[in-house]
Parts: structure tokens; C-alpha cells; sequence
């Protein structure tokens, strides 16, 4: 079996569509795991052609014509990155014959605590050339994991020229899963936004996502979740045909970049403490589910439970907190995301773009309602694609052309889905607001909220071909982004290394005030439920008032677990922890004084 044991203890989840589409060729062979997004492949194919020509290797396009062109598409691109990767790696560990920089770098970015790095720099005290130490790296180093991600909501259907819908397999979930079923990497899929039961089921049909005769998986299963409960079913589902979640990724409802999916007030804390209770009981369960279901197949049954992995992400500043997570929660590795758009030799971000990012402030960074699926988005004030949006509001022709079509999934005035961000759309609702006899006001909140959609499915991939001075004539200049409001801690652009160093504690690369994680998910829950009460133009239904009421509950039941847990914590957060107490008193102050009381539930 390969030696695919993960080096560190970080990975780079996936962010926005572009800002990653690439970064395994950059990270992958220092033994870094990274997420590639699968949402667009007319991005991937541009990009397949880009490193193509890079590295004078053979490249044909895979036409829009063609009835498949998305799998085979993302599937060509995948096994593209994978042998540069491949490639890339080996020269690593070919340079510890000539004291290649390389081999120095893979070692030192590793943690100090790393066993692997301890007994290189042992060998190499003793005997640096030796055959021994050559043959003991080739055996000894790993690959980060090439990993992508598939958003499950989107799986949009697609239509023959005679208007009649194709097959579900070409839907763009599971044309997406079907590339990367097909490619030659050994990685996982990171699955987010929900549970699609039917691209669930289409996992079944490859045979790479069943364990062989050594119990090693060559394609595995992470699931991006917000909870304990949204876990354990959709690990059963899954296990029910056979499907084995190699990782459940926690990730902060708020505290996060992209698409923030939000918990009824549940907070990071308690649910990793759940998660930690729970480990055995979901690894066991699940596994009693999955061997019947392999028997049931006439498939190898694993002796034993195959390993499962939790990790956690979401507004991780330090490395304090990095080291909090691990060792209090048990976790396996915790993503970074957001400070690593200030690493330009990883993150693809053009230079406008970045400059934004390093002056950002906590005001900068904005919950907004920009995305086409009716999540709350992550956005920053200022970026070129809401520059460009807004000039075309001004010229009384707003909402997008559409390029991409990626988020066609809105039915309310056609009968073949379309956008909610196209011009299409917002005309024809404009059009029916227009029919509605509103106030002044009222009509201004509700046309807002109609523009606001931006075309955030093109701008989010704008950015890698920006950088890589790749022709952007269809998709336009403008670029979207996504950070999470950990991002305004960190205001300038650092190496690989120096990110890598921060991480684990040998540098500080944070110059601004910060609050701790949990104290800043805590005041994000607390504003979004401010938010969402001042939305509400009537008197609160019944079901409303519940909703309040036990959003409050569960953040007041954080905010009890808060308390207990900093107190318990005698040898973490010194330093901030009277900072801690007095944002834990203030915050529930505050949470307080929203007075939602059963009570009043109106008769």
C-alpha cells in the first residue's frame, strides 16, 4: 500500500471557484492537501490548456459540442494535475541526492513535532549522501491529497437541441463526480451544500470508491457538514450502499468564506464536543451499516472499520487555536482557507483584487444576500465584479448575461430553469414588482434585493485567469471573492513558508487586534439573529417566535459551555483570556436584551 499518510496537520480547503483550481500543482508535492473546485468546467478546460502549453504537453479541446465535454473535461484536467503533481514530487525527493532546496523546504515546513522531520535531519546529521537516506526518503514522503469539491445543489439539468432533457448522468453534479470518478487520482471528493440523495446514489456505479482486497479506498468521501445530526444521516445513507465517509469537515456556519450555511444557533464549540462524544458511536454504527451493505453486493467486507477522519475549519486565526482544536477536540487536521488569499504562490488573486484583501477591515468583510442559491455570501466591499454589476443597475440594465449558466435553477417565470442573477430574470421580476401598487420604500427594499444577485459563478473563477494572463473576453474582468472574516486579522502577503511557520507557531505574521474564534462566531450568530428579527416586517407568527426563541436558546447554551470550557482551559489563551470573559459577558448582555420570551407568542 502507498504511503499516503498526511504530513500536516492543515489542509487548504476549497475557495470560491478559481482561487484554487490549481493550488495542488503548487502545494501537493510539499506534502500539502488543497481543494479543487469542480463547479466550472469551461475554467478547467481554459486552465488544462493553460499548464498544457506550459509544460510542452500534448493537448486536444474537448468541445461545448460535445454531449459529455464536463466529465471528460474535469477529468482530463484532473489526471493533468495529478502527473504534474506526480512529477513535481519526485523531483522533491530526487534533490535529497544534491542538496536540492527543495527537499529543505518539504522538511522545514513540516511541524517540529513531525517524527518524519526529526529522523530526516537526524539522517542527514550523520550521513547526508548516503544510499540509506536517498532510499528512506523514497519510502518515507508523501503527496498532499489532491482533493475537489462538488457543491450538491448544483446539478443543473441539461437539454438536447430539440429541448428534451437529457439523462440525469449529465446533470452537473453528477457529470462532475462522474470526471472525477474517471480520473487516475487517488483523493476524495469533497461533498457540501446538502444532501442530493440521488447524486448520492450515482457514487455506486464506481468501482473506485470500494475498498480492494487490502482495505484501501482509491477515492474517498468527505462530507463538508455544520452538525452531529446532519453527519450520522447522511453517513448511514451512504453506508447503505456501500459508501464509506472517509471524513466528516465541520465547518463554522458563519465563521467561514463562501456560502455561509448557518446553524439554528448551534455554535463550533459544543458541536466539535459532540462530535468528540460521538466519534465511536459513528465510526460503529456506519459500519455495521456499511458491511451489509458490501455482502449484500457480493463485495470485500473490511475486517475492521476503515478510518474516519474529523476535521474542523472556519476562522482559524493562530496557532494557538490551530493547537486548541487538535488536542481539545481530538481533530485530525483543521483547514485554513481564507489567509491563504494572501499567498500568491498558491491562491490564484490578481492584484486588485489582493490589494482589497490586505486593507480589508472587519467592516469590509459583509454577510451579503449576492449569491444566486439564496445563501447568505461572504463578500468583500468593493470588489471589480460588484463595481461592474452596479454600473449596469445605473444604465437601468441590470443582472448578467449569463455566461456560464451554472446556477439555473430558478422555474418562477420559465418553464426551463434560468438564473436569478441573469438579465432574463431580473427583468421579469423587475417587471412584475412594477405591476405590485408599493411605497416608495418598500419598493426600493424589494428592487434591491432583486439586483443584489450578481453572477457570482463567472467572478469567482475570474481570478485565475487574470493571473495567469489567460483571455477573460467571454467572462469579463470583473472578480467576485469569498473571504470569511477571519481575513481581517491579516493584512499582508507572505511566503508559502512563512504562512506554513504561522501555522504552527514559529512565526506571528498578524500585526491587528483579533478576537478569539469562538468569541467571533459567537458575535456573528448574534448579529445574523439581529439581522433576521429585523427582517421580519409583521407581527411574529407562532413559528417564527419558536424559531427566535430557540436560536437564542442554543446560543445561550453556547455561551454556557463558553464559560465552563475557558475556565477548565488553565494552560491555553492566557494571554487574551480576560479579553474572553469580558466579550463572553458583553455578548450575552447583548443576546439578552433581545427579550424573546415564550411568552409572547401571539394568540
Amino acid at each position: 500500500m502507498k504511503n499516503t499518510e498526511n504530513k500536516h496537520t492543515f489542509h487548504i480547503p476549497v475557495m470560491g471557484i478559481g482561487f484554487t483550481i490549481d493550488a495542488p500543482v503548487k502545494v501537493a508535492h510539499y506534502g500539502i492537501s488543497s481543494v479543487i473546485s469542480l463547479v466550472d468546467d469551461k475554467l478547467i478546460e481554459k486552465m488544462r490548456k493553460f499548464y498544457a502549453e506550459k509544460f510542452n504537453l500534448p493537448f486536444q479541446e474537448i468541445a461545448q459540442s460535445d454531449i459529455d465535454c464536463r466529465a471528460k473535461r474535469i477529468t482530463s484536467y484532473l489526471n493533468l494535475v495529478d502527473k504534474l503533481a506526480k512529477d513535481k514530487f519526485q523531483e522533491v525527493k530526487d534533490a535529497v541526492a544534491t542538496k536540492g532546496h527543495e527537499i529543505e523546504k518539504y522538511i522545514d515546513m513540516l511541524p517540529d513535532f513531525s517524527e518524519l522531520k526529526q529522523k530526516f535531519n537526524e539522517a542527514v546529521a550523520t550521513n547526508t549522501l548516503s544510499q540509506d537516506l536517498q532510499t528512506w526518503v523514497q519510502n518515507n514522503l508523501s503527496m498532499g491529497s489532491i482533493d475537489v469539491n462538488i457543491m450538491t445543489k448544483l446539478d443543473r439539468e441539461y437539454y438536447d437541441k430539440e429541448g428534451n432533457q437529457l439523462p440525469i448522468e449529465y446533470n452537473d453534479a453528477h457529470a462532475a463526480l462522474r470526471g472525477f470518478a474517471e480520473s487516475n487520482l487517488e483523493g476524495s471528493v469533497v461533498l457540501s451544500a446538502g444532501m442530493n440523495p440521488r447524486l448520492y446514489s450515482y457514487i455506486e456505479k464506481f468501482e473506485d470508491f470500494y475498498p480492494d482486497e487490502n482495505g484501501y479506498i482509491k477515492k474517498k468521501i468527505i462530507l463538508k457538514v455544520s452538525d452531529y445530526r446532519s453527519s450520522i444521516i447522511q453517513g448511514k445513507f451512504l453506508a447503505k450502499k456501500g459508501i464509506w465517509v472517509s471524513e466528516y469537515r465541520v465547518e463554522s456556519g458563519l465563521n467561514c468564506g463562501g456560502h455561509a450555511f448557518a446553524t439554528d444557533g448551534f455554535l463550533m464549540g459544543p458541536i466539535l464536543e459532540e462530535f468528540k462524544g460521538k466519534r465511536t458511536e459513528l465510526k460503529n454504527t456506519t459500519y455495521e451499516i456499511y458491511s451489509k451493505a458490501l455482502g449484500s453486493k457480493d463485495r470485500i467486507v473490511p475486517a475492521e472499520a476503515p478510518a474516519i477522519k474529523i476535521t474542523a475549519q472556519g476562522g482559524v486565526g493562530t496557532s494557538e487555536e490551530h493547537e486548541f482544536l487538535m488536542e481539545k477536540y481530538g481533530l485530525d487536521a483543521v483547514g485554513w482557507g481564507s489567509p491563504f488569499l494572501l499567498v500568491p504562490e498558491v491562491v490564484d488573486v490578481d492584484g486588485y483584487t489582493r490589494g482589497l484583501l490586505k486593507e480589508a477591515k472587519e467592516e469590509d468583510l459583509y454577510l451579503s444576500g449576492i449569491s444566486p442559491l439564496g445563501v447568505p455570501f461572504n463578500n468583500l466591499r468593493g470588489n471589480s465584479r460588484d463595481i461592474e454589476k452596479q454600473k449596469m443597475i445605473d444604465k437601468g440594465r441590470p443582472g448578467s448575461s449569463c455566461p456560464n449558466k451554472n446556477v439555473e435553477i430558478n422555474k418562477e417565470f420559465t418553464e426551463k430553469p434560468i438564473c436569478v442573477a441573469s438579465r432574463q430574470y431580473q427583468h421579469l421580476k423587475i417587471k412584475k414588482l412594477d405591476e405590485q401598487e408599493l411605497t416608495p420604500e418598500k419598493y426600493k427594499k424589494a428592487y434591491d434585493k432583486i439586483v443584489e444577485k450578481s453572477c457570482i459563478c463567472v467572478g469567482l473563477g475570474t481570478g485565475s485567469l487574470l493571473v495567469n494572463n489567460i483571455d477573460t473576453k467571454r467572462e469579463g474582468p470583473g472578480v467576485s471573492v469569498c473571504p470569511g472574516p477571519n481575513l481581517a486579522s491579516f493584512n499582508k502577503t507572505v511566503t508559502l513558508q512563512e504562512m506554513v511557520g504561522h501555522i504552527y507557531g514559529r512565526l506571528n505574521i498578524i500585526s491587528r487586534e483579533r478576537p478569539n474564534m469562538f468569541m467571533k462566531e459567537l458575535k456573528l450568530y448574534i448579529n445574523y439573529l439581529k439581522d433576521k428579527l429585523a427582517d421580519v416586517e409583521e407581527e411574529l407568527t407562532p413559528k417564527e417566535l419558536k424559531y427566535f426563541v430557540n436560536f437564542q436558546k442554543n446560543l445561550q447554551a453556547g455561551i454556557a459551555y463558553y464559560k465552563e470550557l475557558f475556565g477548565e482551559c488553565k494552560d491555553w489563551f492566557e494571554e487574551v483570556k480576560t479579553g474572553i470573559y469580558n466579550d463572553l459577558e458583553s455578548l450575552e448582555a447583548e443576546l439578552m436584551n433581545l427579550e424573546l420570551e415564550p411568552t409572547k407568542v401571539p394568540c
